[in-house]
C-alpha cells in the first residue's frame, strides 16, 4: 500500500494535499506536480513530497522555491523495487554519471514485466536474474540522500535516520503538521 502527499509551508502554516502519482514517471514530473499543486502564493514556499510504502520504505522530496529538489530515501534497495521509489533514485542520488548505461538496473529491479510474486520463474527469468543481482549491488541498502533535509524544520538527522514505522506521521508531528497530514490520509 502506497501513500503520497504534499505539504506546503505558507505564511499561514502547513497545508496538505494528497497526491496521485499515476502520471508521474520522473523526478522532473514529480517536481513540476509539486510546484503546481502547492497551495502557497509565493514561489519561495517550502514544499515537501512524502511517498511511503507501508512499513517498507519512505521518501521525502523537498523543494525550496526554484532550487533543485533535495531527496531522502529511507531504504534505497527497497525503493528500487518500487515504481514510485524508482522516481526518486536518480543517477545523481546513486552517484552515477547520467547516461552511464545503468538506467536499466532500476527497471530490472522493479520487475515490471507483469509477473506476480510467487509465480514460478522461467528459464528466461533465470537469465535475467544475473542482471538483477548486478543491479542490486548498484543500489545500496539503507538510507540514501540528504539526511539533513528536515534539520531546519525541526527534525534532526539523527531523528530522521531512527524512523521506522509511521515515519511520515512522526515527521509531520515534528514539523507541527500532523493534523493537516491526517486530513489527507
Amino acid at each position: 500500500m502506497y501513500f503520497a502527499a504534499l505539504l506546503a509551508r505558507t505564511e499561514d502554516g502547513w497545508e496538505a494535499s494528497d497526491t496521485e502519482l499515476d502520471d508521474v514517471e520522473t523526478l522532473s514530473d514529480l517536481t513540476e506536480l509539486a510546484r503546481e499543486t502547492s497551495a502557497g502564493d509565493s514561489e519561495d514556499d517550502t514544499v515537501l513530497v512524502f511517498i511511503e510504502q507501508e512499513d517498507v520504505w519512505f521518501g521525502v522530496v523537498r523543494l525550496d522555491g526554484e532550487e533543485d529538489p533535495r531527496i531522502y530515501v529511507s531504504d534505497a534497495a527497497a525503493a528500487a523495487r518500487s515504481s514510485y521509489g524508482e522516481i526518486l533514485l536518480t543517477d545523481e542520488l546513486l552517484g552515477r554519471e547520467p547516461g552511464s548505461g545503468d538506467e536499466n538496473d532500476l527497471e530490472d529491479l522493479t520487475d515490471l514485466d507483469g509477473t506476480e510474486d510467487g509465480e514460478p520463474e522461467t528459464q528466461e527469468d533465470d537469465d535475467d536474474s544475473d542482471d538483477s543481482a548486478a543491479a542490486s549491488e548498484a543500489v545500496p541498502s539503507g538510507p540514501l540522500g540528504d539526511t539533513r533535509i528536515l534539520d531546519d524544520l525541526g527534525l534532526s538527522e539523527k531523528e530522521l535516520l531512527a524512523l521506522n514505522t509511521d515515519a511520515l506521521g512522526e515527521i509531520a508531528e515534528a514539523l507541527g503538521a500532523s493534523e493537516v497530514l491526517e486530513t489527507v490520509r
